[in-house]
């Protein structure tokens, strides 16, 4: 049994991190630090609720640390949980600056403990069904891929410190590293990344829209997200030399969690993550001049802590790679940089980048 300790229960603690623990075999979540409230109690009521760090990390049973809290604060809570030897889990994203990431990383190989970033969108459904739609090469040659997150939220939200001028805030911060991460996954490094993060909000203070294009040899991958998008584009659009793929609508899995109505326990049901019908992608092949709907696989976050139960007891692979986090903290970086100085980055440019371009915007 993998004993947890969750550091955080605002959003991303609440709905994305303790029902995916409780809900692996092999997993306990056996603490909460919740600062303030009685959320965690309420839900969990067979946790243990404590208020500090330290009360958490003097239970030497608990192995795996997650931080789930603001984006400013993960660097130095990470860094204590690895001096504490334990495995550690940082939500996206993992720092706000590459070299504390770096910093992290370097920390975790001495201390001989696991570190990773919980991207968990890599098990949303539809991009699992555009990841085997790649790999197969029923596109043909890629000549474009366009990733997009919508959302239409034209007034302010309160209390909320992802719309405070400080590091990490922003919508390249918070969006950006699901894109990033599966992008890279699909295609690898980038030979140059052109990248625009903008506001569309006359109160802003900090960007709420960005496009980031990724410049591979002979195409590119588009990734882009807004805040003011009433009716939102398609989710992914991937042309290639033999035929498109169009697919709207997002994965089904986060309504139900941020809701609070995930299942407690191991039984999820056979229809966790299933798409309906109506959003499943639309394949278009110039061979015969065929269309037809592509079923949606099924998606399921709690993939992410079945790989770290492993990682941690079996010794298997980690999922999330500390060099795949490096590179998608690298990207954002070049993003910030590039559209501060409104110009194309290049890859190899950008690896001897060391100052800290997203306090610089």
């Amino acid at each position: 049994m993998v004993r947890v300790g969750l550091i955080g229960f605002g959003l991303a603690g609440r709905a994305f991190h303790a029902p995916m623990i409780r809900g692996v075999p092999g997993m306990e979540l056996a603490c909460i630090v919740e600062r303030s409230g009685s959320q965690a109690q309420q839900r969990y009521p067979d946790v243990r609720v404590v208020r500090t760090l330290e009360e958490l990390l003097a239970d030497r049973q608990i192995q795996v640390c997650v931080v789930a809290t603001p984006n400013p604060t993960h660097f130095d809570l990470a860094r204590q949980c690895l001096l504490e030897e334990r495995h550690v889990v940082v939500d996206k994203p993992l720092v706000t600056d590459l070299r504390d990431a770096e910093e992290l990383f370097r920390l975790a190989r001495e201390q001989k403990r696991l570190l990773t970033v919980y991207q968990n969108r890599r098990w949303d459904g539809d991009f699992q069904t555009v990841k085997k739609l790649v790999e197969s090469g029923v596109l043909g040659r890629m000549a474009e891929y366009e990733a997009r997150y919508d959302r239409f939220r034209p007034n302010p939200k309160p209390n909320a410190w992802g719309e405070r001028a400080q590091p990490g805030s922003g919508l390249l911060f918070d969006l950006g590293p699901h894109l990033i991460d599966q992008a890279l996954l699909l295609f690898g490094a980038p030979l140059a990344i052109t990248a625009s993060a903008f506001r569309q909000r006359e109160w802003s203070v900090v960007e709420d829209a960005f496009d980031v294009c990724l410049e591979y040899s002979w195409w590119r991958a588009m990734l882009r997200s807004r805040t003011i998008a009433y009716a939102p584009g398609p989710h992914f659009v991937i042309h290639g030399t033999q035929g498109s793929f169009e697919k709207y609508g997002m994965d089904p899995q986060e309504d139900p969690l941020r809701k609070g109505q995930a299942p407690d326990g191991f039984d999820w049901g056979p229809h966790w993550g299933e798409d309906p019908e109506r959003q499943w992608g639309t394949l278009s092949l110039a061979v015969g001049d065929s269309v037809q709907k592509v079923k949606s696989e099924a998606g399921d976050y709690r993939g992410f802590y079945a790989n770290l139960r492993d990682a941690v007891t079996q010794g298997a692979p980690l999922a999330v790679t500390p060099e795949q986090a490096l590179e998608t903290m690298r990207v954002i970086q070049m993003a910030y940089r590039s559209s501060r100085e409104r110009r194309t980055v290049s890859w190899d440019e950008g690896a001897d980048e060391r100052k800290d371009d997203s306090r610089a915007r």
